[in-house]
């Protein structure tokens, strides 16, 4: 008799990374903007009917994010809802002193879907570190961006070297449902 194991879903959620007014204020453009922001308000929308958690990661920096400016706001594609958590950091990994980890836990949270800018800073940054402490981590494969002369370059090496080493799984924005 073929009996089938049933396993406990795991528990996500959504990390939205540095979606700020002054990335796409840059002199080199971002690449693909309306694609990528298209993409991550279709992840939204999909965690906010599955119950999953969003959170939004606001980088600051002396230059060109600086905390409160107009540049350091959301995008105004991006829009929170009025619940949800709006995590501040000063590094690239969005772990590195905040409490991302400890709220994460709390929540039961053990996968994290992972989207944002820019691509080979603060994305490739925090899958690093949600991977050393031991989350399980997708990076959306078509849902993070940079403005690199490179960008596309830079997107495809970072997904395939975190994906080779283990460090993510790599999936496309219609391969993404939240349970």
């Amino acid at each position: 008799m073929n009996q089938t194991k049933k396993t406990k879903p795991t528990r996500a959620a959504l990390l939205v990374i540095d979606v700020q007014r002054g990335l796409f204020e840059r002199a080199t453009p971002m690449y693909r903007p309306e694609e990528v922001l298209g993409n991550i308000n279709i992840l939204v929308d999909r965690a906010h009917r599955a119950g999953v958690p969003v959170i939004y990661v606001q980088h600051a920096n002396e230059n060109t994010l600086v905390k409160d400016s107009v540049r350091w706001q959301l995008h105004p594609a991006i829009q929170p809802l009025e619940e949800e958590r709006i995590l501040h950091k000063r590094h690239p990994n969005a772990f590195e002193e905040t409490p991302l980890d400890q709220e994460l836990r709390a929540r039961g949270v053990q996968q994290l879907v992972i989207t944002g800018m820019l691509t080979h800073g603060c994305v490739r940054a925090t899958c690093i570190g949600a991977h050393q402490l031991g989350y399980q981590v997708v990076l959306v494969e078509d849902g993070h961006t940079n403005f690199s002369p490179r960008a596309l370059w830079l997107i495809r090496h970072w997904n395939r070297s975190l994906a080779k080493s283990g460090i993510v799984t790599v999936k496309a924005t219609r391969e993404i449902e939240f349970q």
